[in-house]
């Protein structure tokens, strides 16, 4: 219930200072800056407004409290959906009924109580202005009233956003149901440019006026000097009041669409975050299609990553096939690349990169003949020579992979996973860390397998003593960084290396 005491001390400060600003602000000003009276009846009335803001309040406390019981209710840890259901629209349709809430009040509250105290006092003799000017007093606080509600109702706006998003997830967990979609319109774009915009045009118009006419009773005569300073001050308090409204206004239209820009952008990068914000007018609706396009995009980015990782160990799974000995090498070298790279800090992108180098290192042995690669015994000198191509003819092949950009990533480590720490690997004899780190990660888990793996001419080693030549390897075979981190792991899951002669 947190979220609900801070929307009401949200609504509550929201209310006083509005009041304070109508009332006291420009009603005030309005009054004392358009009529002539004397400070007994600067008393007077201000006593007026007093009573009559007390009263104000008391009355909008009884509509408040009305409108809050569904919100409470729905808030509750045992409600039902359906009582969640009716919060959720009832917090929607808050700020509109915002405007009913001052409205209503401040002519039932503070305008009638307000008329009924100066008739009194002036039927006792109290005022010496003329009596009509009651009357214009009354219409301007209704006008006043209209612009602290337009003013409540974007500051509420805003105020409501924290409690649909706790009933929007309330919702999710306790019944599995979103609350926002489908998306229903509680308020359109469309009524309130068109409300906000008549109203910031018609209310200057109608205060000068009502102002224009009590000062040129009084002034009797042409304009002065007075008049123009007069209505200098009431023109400089309706531009103030147009201006901040459409503040409000623009702020109320552009904070979608700037969540919506932000959505896209990080679309445009591959990356699928979901819109949490809940709105009450057509943005509703956008939101809700961006969203359902992101699930349209992250599926289909499932089954894009599904296929291509099939692809990549049918590949795997056809090269290791040509050699029963060699057979599972492929994927169990992505494995322990993986856990390198998990170890290393790696993002969850660079590591599918990585996974799937591992897989197509060795597919460069497509070019090698069958006399070479499957041969029983160990290899010549120029059969090894030949071996030692397999790199290139591998990063040749996935050059000529469409699309290009997303081979380019693959080809380096693919090319160099045979280069050594201390620069007498191959092909090119590349030394420490300008051999890229693809290479440096798989040249340790191909090693591993390499070693451990059984052959034609020899039995697989045991991991222990694989372990230790990692461990006496790195810093001149192997890349030390990438070398610790795979001897932690393995020593974590209870394998020691055991000390081998040089």
């Amino acid at each position: 219930m947190k979220t609900y005491a801070n929307f009401i001390k949200k609504v509550i400060s929201n209310y006083i200072a509005g009041s304070l600003i109508a009332v006291f602000g420009v009603g005030s000003v309005f009054i004392f800056s358009t009529i002539s009276i004397t400070p007994k009846e600067i008393l007077l009335l201000f006593g007026i407004m007093m009573i009559s803001f007390l009263c104000m309040i008391a009355s909008d406390i009884v509509f408040l409290k009305f409108q809050l019981i569904p919100i409470k209710t729905g808030l509750q840890h045992d409600a039902s959906l359906e009582e969640i259901k009716k919060a959720f629209d009832q917090v929607h349709r808050f700020p509109l009924r915002t405007i009913f809430r001052i409205n209503i009040p401040h002519l039932l509250g503070f305008s009638l109580p307000g008329f009924s105290l100066a008739v009194y006092l002036y039927q006792l003799g109290l005022f010496s202005f003329p009596s009509y000017y009651m009357i214009l007093a009354m219409v301007g606080a209704i006008l006043i009233a209209g612009m602290h509600s337009v003013i409540e109702y974007f500051l509420t706006t805003s105020s409501i956003k924290p409690l649909l998003y706790d009933l929007r997830k309330r919702a999710l967990m306790l019944y599995d149901q979103d609350l926002a979609q489908p998306s229903k319109i509680y308020t359109s774009i469309r009524s309130k440019v068109l409300f906000t915009a008549i109203y910031i045009g018609i209310f200057p118009l109608l205060l000068f006026s009502l102002a224009t006419q009590v000062h040129l009773s009084e002034a009797a005569a042409e304009m002065t000097q007075e008049y123009w300073s007069w209505a200098a001050i009431v023109m400089f308090m309706s531009i103030a009041f147009s201006s901040f409204v459409c503040f409000l206004l623009l702020k109320d239209i552009g904070e979608p669409i700037a969540s919506l820009e932000k959505g896209m952008r990080l679309v445009k990068k591959g990356k699928y975050e979901y819109r949490n914000e809940v709105y009450s007018d057509e943005f509703s609706r956008l939101i809700a299609g961006y969203n359902q396009m992101l699930e349209g995009l992250k599926a289909k980015d499932r089954i894009n990553s599904l296929l291509t990782e099939s692809l990549f160990r049918t590949l795997a799974m056809t090269l290791d096939a040509k050699d029963l000995y060699t057979a599972g090498h492929s994927i169990r070298v992505a494995e322990y690349a993986f856990i390198i790279g998990e170890h290393s800090g790696m993002s969850k992108e660079e590591l599918d990169l990585l996974k799937k180098t591992a897989l197509l290192h060795d597919i460069g042995k497509i070019g090698i003949k069958d006399s070479i690669l499957l041969k029983d015994g160990r290899l010549t000198e120029e059969e090894f020579e030949e071996i030692k191509l397999h790199p290139v003819i591998g990063a040749n092949i996935l050059a000529n992979v469409e699309p290009a950009s997303a081979m380019a990533p693959l080809i380096p480590g693919v090319k160099y996973h045979h280069e050594r720490y201390d620069g007498k690997g191959y092909p090119e004899g590349l030394k420490g860390e300008n051999i890229p780190k693809f290479g440096r990660i798989l040249a340790v888990a191909d090693a591993y397998d390499a070693m451990t793996s059984d052959r034609p001419y020899r039995k697989g080693m045991p991991v222990s003593k694989a372990l230790s030549i990692l461990r006496e390897g790195k810093g001149t075979q192997w890349d030390p960084k990438y070398t610790d981190l795979f001897l932690e792991h393995m020593e974590n899951q209870g394998y020691l290396g055991e000390e081998v002669s040089s």
